[in-house]
């Protein structure tokens, strides 16, 4: 089994909040989980083993973040019956693209 999730955890109408340094917060927590994790300019893409370790993981990176106001985005990807990690998923769609998945380089 493999759960792939996407995270965006921020600081929302918070104009005294250093917002990067927030951000850096929550991915930091990020580390005390069984959870592999890339961070990307709008998200991290997390993986786990298990739907609670993503879930555990994410509310920690939510609840590191310093301000009155905290807006998260949690899209979870659960294959119950197979192992397909967030690499595999990206090779799949270039395997049909026939190049990387990336442009304007």
């Amino acid at each position: 089994m493999t759960v792939t999730a996407m995270l965006s955890v921020s600081p929302v109408d918070s104009p005294d909040v250093e917002f990067d340094a927030e951000i850096a917060k929550a991915v930091d927590a990020l580390d005390d989980f069984d959870v592999r994790y890339e961070t990307h300019p709008m998200e991290t893409t997390i993986e786990a083993e298990s739907l609670g370790e993503v879930f555990a993981a994410a509310q920690a990176a939510h609840e590191a973040v310093d301000a009155s106001r905290v807006g998260t985005t949690l899209k979870i990807d659960h294959y119950r019956e197979e192992t397909l990690d967030a690499a595999e998923k990206v090779d799949r769609v270039e395997h049909h693209l026939g190049r990387d998945a990336r442009g304007g380089e």
